[in-house]
Parts: C-alpha cells; sequence; structure tokens
C-alpha cells in the first residue's frame, strides 16, 4: 500500500526517471495533486531512449514535462554516478515548487546498511531544500504492485545491475543476506524514519 509520509502540496513537481518507482508515484499523485514531470537527461544513449518514453508518458496523460540537461563535462577524480546525482539534484533544485522524489523503503535499508558499515548508522531524510521524500515508508513492492495494477508500463535501465556500483552491491549481493540474518530488518529501518520525522514534525511546530 502506497502511503505518504507526510502531507503535500496541491502543486508538485515529479522527479521522473521512466522507472518503475517514479512511474507508480506519478500515476499515484496525478489522482489528487497538480503534477509537472522533471526528467534529468544525462548525455547518454540510455537518457535518449528513456526521453522517449517520458515524453510519451507525459503526452499520454497529459502532464506538463520540464526537461533539464548535462551540460558539463566530468570533472577529474569524481565517478560518474556521484557527478550525475550531484548535476540531477541542482536541476530539481532550480524549481520554485516542492520536487517529490520516489525514494522508498527499500531505499533506506541500502542506505541505512551502506552507512553501518562507514560506522554512522543513518535512514534518508525526507527533506533535502526544496526536494521531499514522502514514499520513504513504502516499500518497492508496493510501488510495482500499483504500477502493475494500473497498466502504467516503465523502463528497466540496465545499469541497476551492474555491481560495480557501490549501490548495486549492496541491493543485490549484500542485502539477501543481510535479510536472511534479519529478516525484520525493514521493519527497523520503517521504525527509525518514522521516529526520525515525528522529531522533525515537533521541530517543525516548535517554530
Amino acid at each position: 500500500m502506497i502511503k505518504l509520509l507526510f502531507p503535500l502540496p496541491k502543486k508538485v513537481v515529479i522527479a521522473f526517471s521512466g522507472g518503475v518507482d517514479s512511474v507508480a508515484v506519478a500515476d499515484f499523485l496525478r489522482r489528487k495533486h497538480d503534477v509537472t514531470l522533471a526528467f534529468f537527461h544525462h548525455g547518454t544513449k540510455t537518457s535518449d531512449w528513456a526521453h522517449t518514453f517520458v515524453q510519451d508518458f507525459a503526452g499520454a496523460r497529459e502532464l506538463p514535462l520540464v526537461v533539464g540537461h548535462l551540460t558539463k563535462p566530468y570533472p577529474d577524480g569524481v565517478s560518474s554516478q556521484e557527478f550525475w546525482r550531484d548535476e540531477r539534484y541542482k536541476f530539481l533544485e532550480s524549481f520554485k515548487d516542492p520536487v517529490v522524489t520516489a525514494h522508498h523503503l527499500d531505499d533506506c535499508v541500502e542506505t541505512y546498511i551502506w552507512s553501518c558499515m562507514h560506522g554512522n548508522p543513518k535512514v534518508i531524510p525526507s527533506q533535502r531544500n526544496n526536494v521531499l521524500r514522502p514514499f520513504l515508508t513504502t516499500s518497492k513492492a508496493d510501488l510495482i504492485d500499483w504500477a502493475e495494477r494500473h497498466e502504467c508500463g516503465w523502463i528497466e535501465d540496465q545499469s541497476n545491475t551492474d555491481t560495480k556500483y557501490i549501490r548495486n552491491y549492496i541491493r543485490h549481493e549484500m542485502l539477501p543476506h543481510a535479510l536472511h540474518v534479519n529478516p525484520g530488518l525493514p521493519k527497523l529501518v520503517k521504525k527509525l524514519v518514522l521516529d526520525k520525522q515525528k522529531l522533525a514534525n515537533t521541530a517543525n511546530n516548535s517554530i
């Protein structure tokens, strides 16, 4: 079941890649919100392919679409994934309206495992400037279920299975073993997310 971690304003921008997560979030939110899709083109053939899907998705649902483009060359000593992420956030943070991402509970679990190995256990924060992450307690399985039941269609980025990237290595190699040791790990991380949000709500209410 898809559930918001906190209420959203009527008008939102959705960080949209065409993957199942952002597709489910877009289809879920467009039913009660005024939605604009924001797609960031990384200047690759994969982005060309994704761009076509994103345009078709937006057009079929009459949703506004804003496309950002990578214009800077890779700096020395920085991975492509890190560089793309930073440039993508610059694009998202350029919007005046709140931007919603499709980060979900499985992402939080992966971040928790990664951060524990670095001696600083943490979960993904629910907000970064104007970027909001209201689906941190929703599982990826629930997002897939929504997309399938509503026949949304989506694309799969083949790089998501490449374990040379640390995030993918954690997802495909480490996480199954972690869940074998502690099947309740998602429940634990969900509680951490909820507790962190309660603290944020308390702090906001005290201002």
